[in-house]
């Protein structure tokens, strides 16, 4: 073996092979000669570049900071620990005991893993469950219960034309729930983890409505009525895939149906698509309902997130990603949506496309709309969290302004409300306001193919919109 080292600026070769009275003379070599060679050793380093010595200093200057910057974050990490593992222990516990609470033993379950429109799959865990296991019935005033009967559909819906649509991504397909059960996507952990609070996940921000202003980070762009009584309200709305920048915005698309005073009382149930990353952990554009009773406070949820809707479908996954989606410049595509009061019951029934009956909401979940809606509002929202201090690029709609029309803007088409005696009408009196029309816009319209209509929606933040 041959080693070879730089000394004095001269290549020095050591061979192994040297004879071995040699090595034992080196041994028995005096202290005196060990010495005057360390002497001789030292002179030559001291030849040597003086950037070898200020490297070494430099080193060890580096390797001392380092170990008190180590010895600081062992410190801030000891300080961390005498309280940070209780919460952290307590926040887990809430997360599993949400996680038992809303998930109901499936008869079966299936991963969907195919794509129509998107480069991956939404990567959904969808459950069958037995229709009267489902989170509804946790209520005490539904135990022991099953979902109703379908309720007498509102006059000038033709119930002869309905036709299942394979709209969703996970049953594009070909995955079904049989009979008796109903499609529930599964909660995880990572969905809880992602929420502001384990007891705010699935529920929207505390906020007040009014649009006569945007508080709390939430803009409209909407067209609603009011002053009469409404008992339910339908519409035609194209989905789109808006971008949003960050997991704590959303953007969305829906019908409200609103009773009480917009304070601390305000009943509302919701219905339409929505974009959300910290809902569901991705971009997809999603089928979605929502309904409270305080103004978000502490009742109601999205979805099947809570006891309140029964569902009755087995076709339709609340939450489950919507296929296809409207692209700019090319085809549209939109789903309609119908909710309306039931004469008999007083349940507050949802239709989803072609005549598909989705489910209901008890009419004793409320106390306003126990009776009717005084309101009705048709659009979009976003939040804008203002990051980076300026407005959100987060779109809603298409992302592009109402004025560019058909194809390219996001719309609502034949927007109608139900009356007392159960019948569908055209709207009278649309209104239409945006709350920052700089950022996200509305202009309505009526005609004789599509009724009462209106375009909407923006890129959020531009050059007029900073």
């Amino acid at each position: 073996m041959v080693f070879m080292c730089w000394s004095s600026n001269r290549l020095c070769y050591f061979d192994d092979r040297r004879r071995q009275h040699q090595r034992n003379q080196q041994r028995h070599s005096t202290e005196e000669t060990r010495q005057e060679n360390f002497t001789t050793m030292a002179s030559s380093w001291s030849k040597i570049s003086p950037i070898i010595p200020f490297c070494l200093l430099a080193s060890c200057f580096f390797f001392n900071m380092s170990a008190v910057h180590a010895s600081k974050i062992s410190d801030r990490r000891a300080v961390n620990q005498t309280f940070h593992p209780e919460q952290e222990l307590k926040k887990l516990k809430n997360i599993k005991a949400r996680l038992r609470k809303s998930t109901n033993l499936p008869s079966r379950h299936f991963r969907h893993n195919f794509t129509l429109t998107s480069p991956s799959p939404d990567g959904d865990l969808i459950d069958c469950v037995l229709s009267h296991q489902q989170p509804a019935f946790d209520h005490p005033l539904l135990k022991g219960q099953k979902p109703l009967d379908p309720p007498e559909r509102p006059k000038g819906v033709n119930p002869t034309s309905m036709i299942h649509e394979d709209f969703q991504l996970w049953s594009l397909s070909g995955n079904i729930c049989p009979d008796g059960t109903i499609p529930i996507r599964r909660t995880r952990e990572q969905d809880v983890l992602r929420a502001s609070s384990v007891r705010r996940y699935g529920r929207k921000s505390t906020r007040h409505v009014r649009r006569d202003s945007s508080s709390n980070g939430h803009e409209h762009a909407v067209g609603y009525v009011s002053g009469d009584q409404y008992y339910g309200a339908k519409a035609s709305i194209n989905v789109w895939a808006p971008k949003v920048v960050n997991q704590y915005e959303f953007s969305l698309s829906q019908m409200w149906v609103i009773s009480g005073s917009f304070g601390d009382d305000l009943n509302t149930i919701e219905a339409g698509w929505q974009v959300s990353p910290e809902l569901y952990g991705d971009n997809y554009p999603r089928f979605f309902t929502y309904w409270t009773t305080d103004a978000y406070q502490a009742t109601g949820c999205y979805n099947l997130l809570c006891s309140g809707f029964v569902q009755t479908n087995s076709r339709i996954a609340i939450g489950a990603a919507i296929s296809p989606t409207s692209g700019y410049n090319g085809g549209q595509f939109d789903i309609s949506l119908l909710i309306w009061k039931d004469p008999k019951h007083g349940n507050w029934w949802l239709e989803f496309g072609n005549g598909v009956l989705v489910g209901y909401w008890p009419s004793f979940l409320f106390t306003h709309l126990q009776n009717h809606a005084s309101m009705v509002q048709f659009g979009g929202e976003v939040v804008n969290s203002r990051p980076s201090g300026s407005h959100t690029a987060t779109q809603m709609g298409s992302g592009h302004f109402a004025g560019e029309g058909f194809g390219k803007a996001s719309y609502f088409r034949n927007l109608q409300v139900v009356d007392w005696d159960n019948s569908l009408i055209p709207l009278s009196n649309l209104k239409v306001l945006a709350d920052h029309p700089n950022c996200y816009d509305i202009q309505g319209g009526i005609n004789n193919f599509w009724g009462n209509y209106f375009y909407y929606g923006g890129p959020g933040r531009n050059v007029r919109c900073p």
